[in-house]
């Protein structure tokens, strides 16, 4: 005659077994987390003026990873392109700095990383001339026209608007009539490597200053904003429910999310 087991004694419901099948699903979760951020998205917030009007400060957006090739990770092989980058391409990349200095990161390998978004101005083999406004690719203007309006930035600086068409792209700039980042020599864009200019020409970084990008350095084209709030603060000081009731009242622009990144 068979008789029942005591509580605790079998490993079905209401044993171990359950919690380790809830560990299990939670550690499945994570990889598949950080699978989909490592070849699939990966989000990105806009820390500086670099991009406006494109891009505010504030706006959160997703990276598509797999459009240019997913990268191995620690490695710098890249499976099959979706496509290659093209002029026009708003992008993600890998820069290296030293002492608030920035450099390629190819080139100072050694050093600490940091994201920067800029948009693709010339391709490897491109021949590029910048004479103030003036952007000339292979000989030919990069065609802007003023818009007759302003725009006024975090420090309500107000700056020119003017749309520029590229190839068969068109999208806006910012001109500062009063100040320059000083011309770059004139350039050929080596192989396999991208010239990256902000849309707020005159307060931006970029490869007037540092230089050119590796196809390797480039996480893939910005593609859709998911969260936009005029918010540039530390993360601690979202521990204030304060700071949270007067961003999400007043200071969330909730027209911007869901937005495509032109």
């Amino acid at each position: 005659m068979s008789r029942a087991k005591r509580g605790g004694e079998g490993k079905g419901e209401g044993g171990g077994g359950g919690f380790w099948e809830q560990v299990s699903t939670l550690l499945i979760a994570i990889a598949i987390a950080l699978a989909v951020r490592t070849f699939v998205i990966e989000p990105f917030r806009i820390p500086s003026g670099s991009m406006l009007p494109t891009l505010l400060i504030g706006d959160h957006l997703f990276v598509n990873k797999f459009v240019y090739g997913i990268r191995i990770p620690f490695t710098e092989v890249r499976l099959p392109a979706l496509r290659e980058p093209e002029r026009g391409d708003v992008v993600v990349f890998t820069v290296a700095k030293d002492a608030g200095i920035t450099v390629p990161a190819d080139q100072r390998p050694g050093l600490a990383t940091e994201e920067f978004v800029k948009r693709i101005v010339a391709l490897p083999g491109d021949r590029v001339v910048v004479r103030g406004d003036e952007v000339r690719v292979n000989g030919e203007r990069v065609a802007t026209r003023p818009l007759g309006e302003v725009f006024a930035d975090e420090r309500g600086h107000e700056l020119e608007l003017r749309e520029v068409r590229q190839g068969e792209r068109s999208y806006r700039i910012l001109d500062d009539p009063v100040r320059r980042v000083p011309d770059p020599p004139p350039l050929t864009v080596p192989p396999g490597r991208y010239f990256m200019l902000g849309d707020n020409r005159d307060h931006s970084q970029d490869s007037r200053v540092w230089g050119t990008v590796r196809l390797a350095e480039l996480k893939g084209p910005a593609w859709r904003l998911y969260w936009s709030w005029d918010f540039n603060g530390s993360w601690a000081a979202l521990l204030n429910p304060l700071t949270w009731l007067d961003l999400l009242v007043g200071k969330t622009r909730w027209d911007r999310i869901g937005d495509r990144v032109h």
